[in-house]
């Protein structure tokens, strides 16, 4: 993986949003604070039973200690009787009444080791080696330690020494500990559970409910971002409820931040569409008032050609130049004033419109002023169902086609196959008009419909061209409710007009 790759934010990866992210810290929260809870009772709890199996261990060590000299001279005091099977050795403590079940005993002295265990019955049983070994091994310094006996399980044990060199060690069993904290843990892990999934639900809904004014901040800026701001008056009347600016809080910090925007921007929009406004009409006026002088011009130049005197070639030819300049800048000051008119939002002489009997006259038209180019007109297979006729003003349509034909005649080199299609798709008629010249470069592609946009300067200049053909195009096309597009791959170039039916 490039290294691009690995830095792009957000690649393959998809965010949680916010209310999942707060409702995951706070089960996260509650998650360590149980853990650390549940960890510090265990351990209490763990140390208390500890304790108490301590305190029996240290008795039953004493009354270990004391029964050799209770058995000193017979059976010992009391009703107590031995419970060793018949024949074994059985140690002095484990036939004293109080014993647990469970408890272990190891006496030894002057070499003789006797030991044993009582089991659940009662009744004593002797160590393996392996289990009198693991005892043996205690240090008989009277301090309780934990031991695992083979096949016994743990035990606290503690190991002695009498005044006459006997030893003497007693162990207690800690299965009744292990059993007690693992019902503890299973009991507090279940209270766990129940306790995330309350804290989860209630999380959630907390959650979602301190959110609520940042979604309403959040629709009010959905709702201005589908407002067309690019053209025309533009109102701002959205704005984030009052109740939802509160600068005590964030969100409402941010509510009002909104609300101070949309304001800066509607005030930015009304200076733009007033500055546009005068622009439009300063632009329409002066095309209109050059009409008429440009009109003059032409009427003199060529009255000058008519006069019956003969006059010198360069007269001529300067009246010829300045006759060809008027009806160029005419031609410039009618697409300006056409332009200004629809920015203006005039409205279009609608009525139902042939477009493929538009593209007939214009294919018919184009052959006449471009007859070194080939041009061909495809309306579909023969007997197929015209294209449905378009809501229009006629005259912009067709001039829509003859701007779209001309320019591919300009800016193509003779020989070049012009191809004119309109065809039903959907509830749309398409008209494409595709060549197979030498296509538009990408810099000019990307402004190819924005006024006075030329990519040779000089030959637009020498073609008489005023570089508002296209701008032209897009215009009329938008205000009918369509799209135009253009694809200047090299080699071809096809634009392709997007009209709704009639």
């Amino acid at each position: 993986m490039t290294e691009a790759g690995r830095s792009a934010p957000g690649r393959g990866r998809r965010r949680w949003p916010l209310r999942r992210r707060l409702v995951a810290v706070v089960l996260v929260l509650l998650a360590a604070v149980a853990a650390a809870m549940g960890v510090v009772s265990t351990l209490a709890l763990r140390s208390t039973l500890i304790g108490q199996i301590d305190q029996r261990l240290t008795a039953a060590s004493q009354r270990a200690e004391r029964a050799p000299e209770r058995f000193a001279d017979g059976e010992p005091d009391g009703d107590a009787t031995p419970t060793a099977p018949p024949g074994t050795d059985v140690p002095p403590a484990l036939v004293m009444p109080g014993q647990d079940v469970g408890t272990v005993n190891v006496y030894r002295m002057d070499g003789l080791t006797l030991s044993g265990y009582l089991d659940d019955d009662g009744v004593s049983q002797e160590l393996t080696d392996d289990q009198l070994d693991a005892l043996l091994g205690l240090t008989p310094d009277g301090t309780t330690a934990t031991v695992a006996l083979p096949g016994l399980g743990d035990y606290r044990a503690v190991s002695t020494t009498g005044d006459r060199g006997d030893l003497s060690i007693t162990a207690l069993p800690l299965a009744d500990v292990t059993a007690t904290v693992d019902t503890f843990l299973v009991v507090e892990l279940a209270v766990v559970v129940v306790a995330l999934g309350v804290g989860a639900w209630l999380a959630t809904v907390l959650v979602r409910r301190e959110l609520r004014p940042l979604d309403r901040v959040a629709a009010t800026a959905t709702r201005v971002a589908q407002i067309p701001l690019s053209r025309g008056e533009v109102e701002l009347a959205e704005r984030v409820p009052a109740q939802d600016t509160d600068p005590g809080t964030e969100v409402g910090q941010v509510g009002a931040a909104l609300n101070q925007l949309l304001g800066h921007v509607e005030s930015a929009l009304t200076a733009r569409h007033a500055s546009e406004t005068q622009v439009r009409s300063f632009v329409a006026d002066a095309s209109h008032e050059l009409r008429t002088p440009l009109a003059s011009i032409r009427g003199y130049a060529e009255l000058v050609q008519r006069l019956p005197d003969d006059l010198p070639e360069d007269a001529l030819r300067a009246m010829g130049r300045v006759e060809s300049e008027a009806r160029r800048m005419t031609a410039l000051v009618e697409d300006m004033l056409l332009l200004a008119r629809l920015d203006a939002g005039r409205d279009l002489d609608l009525t139902e419109v042939d477009l493929a009997g538009l593209a007939v006259d214009a294919v018919a038209d184009a052959h006449v002023a471009g007859p070194d180019h080939v041009w061909t007109l495809d309306l579909g297979t023969e007997g197929a169902e015209p294209p449905a006729p378009v809501l229009g003003d006629e005259h912009r349509l067709r001039q829509v086609l003859l701007n779209l034909l001309s320019n591919a005649r300009v800016h193509t080199p003779p020989g070049t196959e012009v191809v004119v299609s309109v065809r039903d798709e959907g509830d749309q008629v398409v008209l494409r008009v595709r060549d197979d010249g030498p296509g538009i470069p990408e810099p000019l592609l990307s402004r190819l419909f924005l006024r006075f946009a030329r990519g040779d300067a000089s030959r637009n200049r020498a073609a008489g061209s005023t570089g508002l053909g296209l701008a032209i195009v897009h215009a009329v096309v938008t205000a009918h409710g369509g799209t135009i597009e253009a694809d200047g791959t090299p080699g071809a170039t096809t634009f392709t007009v997007h009209l709704p039916h009639a």
